[in-house]
């Protein structure tokens, strides 16, 4: 059990270091977006998106969510590593099985069953990297994850330049890229990570197999329920509206994902410190110090997004004068990095859940997520059409938010400033209103708004950045 002071300074810690990585990854992120916007037009970019989105909701399906249970039972210290990497090893060839005898049906879709063959290799490499990845994070070696994924995110844009910008081989060639990618990557953990020696038939252990599947298993639905509250909105684009629409929709979510660097870096950091201190009689001190900080960072880091959100795109898009219409994203983006920021509050409070062992509860509130995003989705985008769909995403996430931070008080209770995250969001909504609407000054106003939302917010990541650098508890 760490001490107080030690808790904090690994937190840091492991933060900064997935931090470096995160931002390298997300500038290289960046780079591909101009690449897709340049070389693709919005129905090729919708279809690699749709193609993208597939694969992440076929991932937690095939690998029976066991990168949850990875990261679980590899920290916990009571079961040997050996029998539980092959143990997620041997759930992810039964995932694939299933995949490859029901892989034709996907044949069938209208958007993307021209490349259904490359869609399951994609997903089956994807899958074991991600159980890879995650059983190295686990094992406490964080530099060689974050070592990995910025490797791969370098291959990504060098094989996107040569298979997209090049060879102009668009759709095939992103998905080409991510397959290339991870192997890539798989080799580099097998040699580096020394994975050989984890994976082995004689470590299959039945009793951690089932074990392991009953805490995964929760978590299946409850990635469908995410997948559905996250990326359900493009197919009712593409259904309801058209491929086009969908395709500059899709760029709009580019630059919520910004916060996602945020909050990635934090929450892989922060998952590990949450079942380290499980058993610490301050766990619900601790949840309220970071999630006080954690929010403010959140809301500082959106305002400033929704204020340069114009110009941000058109460095990405481009102005329109190749007639591709992918800038128009900046009108309605600000509503999805709205969404973003429940959906990282969302997540932080899903480690309550992997902590206590309540997937269930995890499940549950998915699902009132997801119920709330498909009904709005059908009842908005007829009349409001793109916005709609931005709109319900973002709605849905508040949803949940809410009711997870009620449900979450009966296993590691701690408090939330109210007062503060209220303004912070009700800024963050007049900011968003009002780069829709660019009335005069808009700029002005959105400096003074954000200029608020820093002020309110300063005191609280002063407060921990000097409990972290050992200044006071």
């Amino acid at each position: 059990m760490a001490s107080q002071k030690g808790k904090y300074r690994k937190l840091l810690g492991n933060t900064a270091v997935f931090g470096v990585g995160q931002f390298l990854g997300k500038l290289i992120g960046f780079l591909l977006v101009i690449i897709y916007t340049h070389h693709m037009t919005e129905e090729e970019q919708s279809t690699a998106s749709l193609v993208y989105q597939t694969v992440n909701l076929l991932v937690p399906l095939v690998t029976f969510s066991m990168r949850d249970a990875v990261i679980r039972f590899t920290m916990d210290g009571g079961y040997d590593r050996r029998k539980v990497y092959t143990a997620a090893n041997a759930a992810l060839f039964l995932g694939m099985g299933t995949l490859a005898v029901a892989s034709p049906l996907i044949s069938l879709n209208d958007e993307i069953g021209n490349y259904a063959v490359l869609l399951y290799v994609y997903c089956y490499f994807c899958c074991f990297r991600d159980i890879a990845s995650n059983f190295t994070r686990a094992r406490g070696m964080v530099k060689l994850f974050m070592v990995d994924g910025v490797v791969t995110a370098v291959n990504q844009l060098l094989l996107n330049i040569l298979l997209i910008v090049v060879f102009k081989l668009a759709v095939i060639g992103y998905i080409l890229s991510f397959i290339i990618s991870d192997i890539i990557s798989l080799l580099w953990l097998y040699f580096l990570g020394g994975l050989g020696k984890y994976a082995d038939t004689r470590f299959f252990d039945g009793k951690l197999f089932k074990e392991m599947i009953s805490f995964s298993v929760w978590l299946i639905p409850t990635y469908i329920l995410w997948w559905v509250t996250s990326s359900s909105d493009q197919w009712f684009i593409v259904k309801m509206i058209d491929r086009s629409t969908n395709g500059i929709y899709s760029i709009g979510y580019k630059l919520p994902t910004l916060l996602l660097f945020v909050t990635t870096m934090f929450y892989q950091a922060w998952q590990m410190s949450s079942i380290e201190e499980r058993n610490s009689s301050g766990l619900g001190r601790f949840y309220q110090t970071v999630f006080g900080t954690y929010s403010s960072i959140i809301f500082i880091g959106a305002a400033g997004l929704i204020m340069l959100v114009k110009p941000l795109t058109l460095i990405l898009t481009g102005d329109g004068s190749d007639g591709k219409l992918f800038y128009t994203a900046y009108k309605f983006t600000p509503i999805l990095i709205i969404s973003m920021v429940f959906q990282c509050f969302c997540q932080f409070l899903s480690s309550v859940y992997t902590t206590r062992k309540r997937s269930i509860n995890s499940l549950a509130t998915a699902l009132v997520a997801a119920l709330t995003n498909i009904l709005l989705n059908l009842l908005m985008i007829p009349h409001f059409g793109v916005w709609g769909a931005a709109i319900a995403t973002a709605a849905s996430y508040m949803v949940c938010y809410f009711v997870r931070l009620h449900d979450v008080w009966r296993f590691i209770p701690f408090r939330v400033n109210n007062v503060r995250f209220a303004i912070n969001t009700g800024v963050i909504i007049i900011m968003a209103f009002i780069a829709a609407k660019e009335p005069p000054l808009t700029l002005l106003w959105q400096l003074l708004l954000f200029l608020m939302v820093a002020v309110v917010n300063f005191g609280s990541v002063i407060k921990t950045v000097k409990r972290l650098l050992n200044k006071r508890r």
